[in-house]
């Protein structure tokens, strides 16, 4: 069982090098952000909750997650062997679509799982390594599920007129660091990502883009852009939410019904859980930050499971794809000790 202190809820979530802001519940759902005060933002892929705004009861902030008590579970867990045949058969299906010219790219899902056989999966919010900057460690736990992990991806942070994002695509090992940065592949699959988001944000705003550079995640590297907007005038968090989720760099491209209802068939056919690569937010002090909640665990029904994904495009092969959703399932265990 979750600890006692926590039953009604637990909400987490902490910038880079900064404090973790804990909210418990029980928390307060609405359709939109409040005028004031600590909310937190939670929702599916999506986007189906119609309350996404949670509000806690008691806000408070904490340097170590050791810090919020309690004792930590130890799980005791058995892992389902991962088969390549249903992500294969997605694959070949996006490839298909890729061929027809319907989509120019979209993101398949493969999901590792074990089954609890004891323990309570809530401890592996505490379990998480200390992760600082480039990271954004986000949880969420509430009536038996849960998820939490450390992304490096910031969907964006509003303060103001001052709106930022970036793009976060392309992917290798850190010894492959030289080659990934001139592999046209990878840079191809980034500048989709890149340009994409540069367009969708210049009808509300003056756009800066920075230069392309890598950023370095330790057993890991991306190609990262950062994106700096200073809008004409106010916008909505929740209307910038539809707006930039999901990115290309989790979506498709191009992102209309129809190539977001592929997408969201894929997902289903893999298994996908509903919360990986959906956003998640606070609200504090005026300012909202939303990541993009991948490089994490979910939990529910004594089962756990590390989603990864991956980026497929014309030039993508089947077994580097599937690599690279090893690599960053294993990044995920490394983070939690699994």
């Amino acid at each position: 069982m979750t600890d006692n202190v926590y039953s009604e809820g637990l909400a987490i979530m902490k910038a880079g090098n900064g404090v973790y802001t804990v909210g418990v519940g029980p928390f307060d759902e609405y359709a939109s952000a409040p005028d004031s005060g600590t909310a937190f933002y939670c929702n599916d892929f999506t986007l189906s909750d119609p309350n996404p705004w949670k509000i806690p009861a008691r806000v408070f902030e904490i340097d170590s997650l050791d810090e919020l008590g309690g004792e930590n579970s130890e799980l005791n867990l058995v892992w389902e062997e991962l088969k390549t045949s249903g992500f294969a058969s997605v694959f070949t299906e996006i490839n298909e679509k890729i061929t027809r010219g319907v989509i120019e790219k979209s993101v398949p899902v493969a999901t590792e799982r074990a089954k609890v056989l004891s323990g309570d999966p809530f401890s592996l919010i505490r379990k998480m390594a200390p992760l600082g900057s480039p990271f954004f460690t986000y949880g969420w736990s509430a009536k038996g599920k849960g998820f939490c992990g450390g992304t490096p991806e910031l969907l964006f942070q509003l303060d103001g007129l001052a709106l930022k994002t970036m793009a976060l695509a392309g992917t290798a090992k850190f010894d492959e660091k030289e080659v990934f940065a001139v592999d046209g592949k990878e840079i191809r699959e980034h500048e989709f990502v890149a340009q994409t988001l540069v367009a969708k944000l210049s009808d509300i705003g003056k756009v800066t883009r920075a230069e392309r550079g890598i950023m370095d995640l330790g057993k890991l590297v991306h190609f990262y852009t950062p994106i700096e907007v200073e809008l004409f005038a106010q916008h909505g968090i929740d209307i910038l939410i539809s707006k930039l989720h999901p990115t290309p760099a989790l979506g498709t491209l191009p992102r209309n019904v129809e190539t977001l209802r592929m997408l969201t068939e894929w997902r289903k056919s893999l298994d996908c859980p509903d919360y990986f690569g959906a956003p998640f937010g606070l609200l504090k002090d005026g300012v909202f930050r939303a990541v993009v909640a991948i490089r994490g665990v979910h939990w529910q029904e004594g089962e756990i499971a590390i989603p990864s994904g991956c980026g497929v495009i014309e030039a993508s092969r089947l077994v580097n794809e599937w690599r690279e959703l090893r690599l960053k399932r294993e990044a995920v265990k490394g983070v939690f000790g699994l």
